[in-house]
């Protein structure tokens, strides 16, 4: 595979070092169109869908690509916000905080946000970063929780952007921060702000993103991180047992994912004379379409339906100080030992 051809190496005194934001990614706008291309990108990972490419790609294009675009368009079109998809626009909005938090550190470091799927692509930013001079790139993922369908996935990304560079950047990566002291205190400032200005609900639900219980057997970490940092949160938050439920949602096809699934643990809660549930979404640190549709409009459906008096969603730390100051500290931890300062 030839090489593409690059400019001359920058000088030594020139070298930059820069830190790559990434997230999952959305549509471009909230139209069939554009969650087509998106899911393709998106349901075409092996790291997402593992699952043969002479069976699957017959259904993705045959079925799911026909008919779910249309569907999930008019949801994100529910969500959509001025700027864009919430997710990019607070995924961007944590890039430049964080940029900020690090720079009154005295860091000389450029930041970066990127999508895995859709725009602006890792590729695309990372030929950005080259070309201002960056040769050391702390990748930094707004997956707390690893799992080889976020987590690693990105990583490949990098691997595929670099297997065509002459000249590689020195890389970092960030697997996972499931346990960081001031995430799941970002966490539960979040939950007691809240509580302070609505009151405490019979039920806190914690609903992480659920993947197919066949990974977890095949040694993915992703279900014992999240039960960790419910742990850790319900500890810090001194929670009874009766006091909280944690579930997984956003199911995909008839494999077994991870239980117990959110809608039906919101509809068995109603359904028991639970009057009113909280539901947090600790995985995402962005809102996105899984937290302001899935959750904050068919949950709370699903929850009244089933008999349940009051829903509250309590949104992601999305630009919270509490949450960007620990991403920082993670970024300067890993950060440690490059040439950073200015």
């Amino acid at each position: 595979m030839p090489f593409r051809p690059e400019a001359p190496a920058a000088a030594i005194d020139q070298e930059r070092t820069a830190v790559l934001w990434c997230n999952l990614g959305s549509p471009d706008e909230p139209t069939a169109q554009a969650v087509r291309s998106y899911l393709s990108d998106f349901l075409g990972d092996p790291r997402v869908v593992e699952i043969p490419k002479a069976l699957w790609t017959p259904i993705l294009y045959g079925i799911i690509l026909r008919t779910r675009p249309a569907k999930s368009a008019a949801k994100y079109a529910g969500i959509w916000m001025p700027e864009g998809a919430p997710l990019k626009v607070w995924t961007q909005k944590q890039a430049k905080l964080l940029a900020g938090w690090l720079g009154e550190r005295g860091h000389r470091v450029t930041v970066r946000e990127a999508m895995r799927y859709g725009r602006p692509s890792i590729a695309a930013q990372l030929d950005a970063l080259e070309a201002e001079g960056a040769t050391r790139v702390l990748v930094l993922q707004a997956y707390p929780q690893y799992s080889g369908t976020t987590t690693a996935s990105v990583i490949d990304a990098i691997n595929a952007w670099s297997a065509r560079k002459r000249r590689v950047p020195e890389f970092r990566f960030v697997n996972d921060y499931h346990g960081e002291p001031l995430y799941i205190e970002a966490l539960a400032k979040s939950v007691e702000d809240h509580w302070k200005h609505h009151g405490r609900p019979d039920r806190l639900l914690m609903s992480f993103h659920g993947i197919p219980e066949r990974n977890i057997r095949l040694g993915d970490p992703y279900q014992a991180q999240c039960l960790a940092t419910a742990r850790w949160l319900i500890e810090r938050l001194k929670l009874a047992d009766s006091q909280y439920r944690i579930t997984f949602q956003s199911r995909f096809g008839r494999a077994k994912w991870l239980e117990p699934y959110t809608e039906p643990t919101l509809r068995e809660l109603g359904a028991s004379g639970v009057a009113r549930v909280d539901v947090l979404c600790p995985g995402f640190p962005a809102d996105c379409l899984e937290t302001l549709e899935e959750i904050a409009i068919e949950g709370r459906d699903a929850f009244l339906q089933a008999g349940g008096k009051e829903f509250h969603y309590i949104p992601c730390l999305n630009d919270r100080g509490d949450w960007i100051t620990a991403l920082a500290a993670i970024a300067e931890r890993h950060l440690s030992g490059w040439p950073t300062r200015a």
